[in-house]
C-alpha cells in the first residue's frame, strides 16, 4: 500500500474494492452454464441501452459478433468471475444472448462413431 496514507488502492495490484463495486457485491453468477468457451453476442448496441454502467456498455460493445466469455474477461480486463456476473446481468435483461457447448454427456454413442468410421474407411 502507498506509504503515508490510507487508501484502498496498492499501486501494483490497483483497487481493492473494484470488482466488488462492480457486481454490487455478487460474487457468483446465476447458474446459466457460463463457462469459459460459452459464445455471447449482444442483442443491441451500447448506445441502444442508455443508462448502463460502464463496464456493461463496454461488455455490449465487444459482443457485436459472438465472442467467448474468455474473450470478453480479457479484453475489458476484468477477473472472470465478475465478468459472468455482468453477462448473467445483461443475459437477464434480454441483452445478451449466450450458447454453451454442448455437453460431454450429448457426445454420440459409440455405435455412431464406428459407422462413421466405417463410413469413411469405404471410400
Amino acid at each position: 500500500m502507498a506509504r503515508g496514507r490510507e487508501s484502498w488502492y496498492e499501486d501494483e495490484a490497483g483497487p481493492l474494492v473494484r470488482s466488488y463495486a462492480v457486481t454490487g457485491g455478487r460474487t457468483r453468477s446465476d447458474t446459466r452454464g457460463l463457462d469459459l468457451i460459452t459464445l455471447v453476442v449482444a442483442l443491441r448496441t451500447a448506445n441502444e441501452t442508455p443508462g448502463l454502467e460502464p463496464e456493461y456498455s463496454r461488455i455490449l460493445s465487444l459482443c457485436q459478433r459472438p465472442v467467448s466469455v474468455a474473450e470478453v474477461a480479457a479484453r475489458v480486463d476484468l477477473p472472470l468471475p465478475v465478468v459472468k456476473v455482468l453477462l448473467s446481468d445483461l443475459i437477464e435483461r434480454n441483452l445478451v444472448l449466450f450458447r454453451t457447448a454442448t455437453p460431454v454427456t450429448d457426445a454420440p454413442s459409440p455405435h455412431v462413431l464406428q459407422a462413421v468410421l466405417d463410413g469413411i474407411r469405404k471410400l
